[in-house]
């Protein structure tokens, strides 16, 4: 039982990636609380080191590597010893707010590879143990950028419309089979993600926008909220969602 009254993920396996901070921490650290065994990726091996050293009496292994690696993937599959019940997609890397004009290839390049190749690679290693088990679920970050052009640069936008309709396929092909996939639009999150403005355009453009629409940016805690909730039974009836999760913003 879990320290908020629910054992929802009691006897399960999960997967987190990007769990050595921000959002991928907070979901790690929730899912683990409610019961599961967790399965924590992260590009950083001193981030997941200090996530088990900070909390001994959960069931954390941890798997450091870049979540974009068939390597890394390859061993995040090890470490889960046969069992996958829920998959969180969390890591994912800006763009500098590049507009299309400006970006580079080797930032468009890389987050695409983050944001969706390595989130495909993970899915695609996942799903017959899913299929095979007849249940599972998985959740993906999109981003407000996954629902309008004014939230972020050209690569991480296009990036996180993909995530979408990553999710949606996934959710058509794999449904029938008890496998749901669902994704999770946050707003702005206190996280450690580069959100810095590379881009003189992209600060006259999208800078005014953003200071008349844009809600308080939320906590780690809430988006992990919605992503445990999705992963859980307790919206078995729910596939192929994007679930915003951005204090209003969607509705502006």
């Amino acid at each position: 039982m879990s320290s908020n009254g629910t054992g929802r993920f009691a006897g399960k396996t999960a997967i987190v990636t990007g769990a050595g901070s921000g959002i991928g921490k907070a979901t790690a650290l929730r899912l683990a609380s409610e019961g599961a065994r967790v399965v924590a990726s992260d590009i950083s091996a001193d981030r997941l080191a200090e996530l088990v050293e900070e909390n001994p009496e959960l069931d954390l292994v941890t798997v450091a590597g870049d979540v974009s690696s068939e390597d890394t993937i390859a061993a995040v599959l090890e470490a889960a010893d046969g069992r996958v019940d829920a998959l969180a997609n969390v890591a994912g890397i800006m763009d500098g707010f590049l507009p299309a004009a400006e970006v580079d290839d080797a930032t468009w390049d890389r987050v695409f590879l983050v944001n969706v190749t390595a989130i495909m690679r993970l899915t695609r290693t996942v799903l017959p143990l899913m299929v095979e088990a007849g249940s599972g679920s998985i959740v993906n970050v999109s981003s407000e950028a996954g629902l309008r052009g004014s939230a972020a640069g050209a690569a991480y936008t296009a990036s996180k419309h993909a995530v979408i309709g990553l999710t949606k396929s996934t959710s058509v092909f794999y449904a029938p089979n008890g496998v749901r996939t669902n994704a999770v639009a946050p707003g702005g999150v206190i996280t450690n993600v580069d959100g810095t403005f590379k881009s003189q355009l992209a600060g006259e453009r999208l800078g005014p926008i953003m200071q008349t629409n844009v809600p308080p940016v939320a906590h780690p805690e809430q988006l992990a909220a919605a992503i445990t909730w999705l992963l859980s039974d307790d919206s078995a009836n729910i596939s192929g969602v994007v679930l915003a999760s951005d204090g209003g913003w969607s509705a502006i």
